[in-house]
């Protein structure tokens, strides 16, 4: 008869239970934090080393990244058991500034089940500051956009200034030369001319409405011209929705302005085909007392045209703005807007939804 201690039994099951437990493919770590990673020196990588704890060979099928800021590498032949591979992940910080976690999925012939490596990290400047707040790039110069948005501009002969901040992140002084390539209505000053590597700026840029002379939504491209050796030029866009001013008026000055009324502000086109255009109209009445203007009418895609009979209403006159909207190549359902200015001083600015479905 056999007899088995107690101890012994003991240790059979350990080891058929740590057999049961034991993974096939076991990392030494599976993540990995960086630290602080320096933007100018560079990607940085990491290498994750495993070891087959299995009795078969196992090769890696696949390990794929969750973004393509992240490079993965690995060994390609197959890991024979009790042997070693590696899987190395590569990080470019370049224009990611800023805290990072991304991840690497890991997929094998040995487990069904994918295992997910991490790494982690702060991009940072040689220079010792974080460019998390500055994240667009033009040469050596950081801000926070490369476009500048003015927002709201009335039509008023004056310079409204904006004030943009931004980061020499390079290694050699910026000097801002004076020259800026910019229409009559758009002025750029620079302080301090010269801003020292790590040194802030300030962009001043002013903008004149009445100069511009149009209403609505407009874009304009400047150009400031410096030394920086990487990029000399540096380009802008600058974005302002024009509107009239009206200064404040007393009751009975109001009940004598002009008032614009729509028949209806929600147009429906019903169903459409693509790039057949379908026009509609609606009736626009100034019920105030005096002539109402309208000063312009703008469709918010190039997929749509207006026409109005006149600009000048009589108080008490109607007339018919006519809309013709084509769907071009567009599918679904469809949501547009027309946009009409005039001199309402109440409500300036009032915008006729269009709704269509293309098959």
């Amino acid at each position: 008869m056999i007899r088995i201690s107690a101890v012994s039994l003991l240790m059979v099951l350990g080891i058929a239970a740590y057999a049961q437990l034991a993974k096939p493919i076991q990392f030494r770590e599976e993540s990995h934090d960086f630290g602080t990673v320096i933007e100018e020196d560079g990607p940085v990588a990491h290498e994750f080393v495993f070891t087959n704890n299995g009795s078969t060979p196992i090769q890696i099928l696949k390990v794929q990244p969750s973004c393509g800021c992240t490079t993965p590498g690995w060994s390609k032949e197959s890991i024979m058991p009790g042997k070693t591979g590696s899987i190395k992940a590569q990080y470019d910080p370049k224009g990611r500034p800023g805290y990072f976690s991304k991840s690497l999925t890991v997929t094998t012939d040995a487990n069904n089940q994918p295992i997910v490596l991490h790494i982690k990290g702060t991009v940072s400047s040689k220079n010792g500051f974080s460019t998390a707040e500055f994240q667009a790039l033009s040469g050596s110069i950081r801000l926070k956009s490369l476009s500048f948005n003015f927002g709201k501009i009335f039509l008023k002969d004056e310079f409204v200034v904006r004030e943009f901040e931004f980061l020499n992140s390079g290694t050699n002084p910026v000097t801002f030369l004076g020259k800026v390539d910019a229409p009559a209505y758009i002025r750029v000053a620079v302080e301090p001319t010269v801003v020292e590597p790590g040194k802030k700026g300030i962009l001043k840029v002013s903008y004149n409405g009445k100069l511009k002379g149009q209403y609505g939504f407009q874009t304009d491209h400047i150009n400031v011209h410096t030394n920086d050796e990487v990029q000399p030029v540096k380009g802008f866009n600058v974005y302002a929705t024009l509107e009239d001013y009206f200064p404040p008026m007393n009751t009975d000055e109001l009940a004598k302005a002009p008032q614009l009324r729509f028949a209806s502000q929600t147009v429906e086109y019903g169903s459409m085909k693509q790039n057949i255009a379908v026009t509609r109209e609606v009736e626009l009445s100034n019920t105030g007392k005096s002539a109402l203007e309208i000063r312009s009418v703008q469709g918010n895609c190039t997929c749509i045209k207006t026409e109005v009979e006149k600009q000048k209403l009589k108080p008490g006159e109607s007339i018919k703005l006519s809309i013709s909207f084509n769907p071009q190549d567009r599918k679904g359902t469809q949501t547009k807007s027309v946009t009409v200015y005039s001199n309402d001083p109440l409500n300036p600015v009032q915008r006729i939804t269009l709704t269509g479905v293309v098959d």
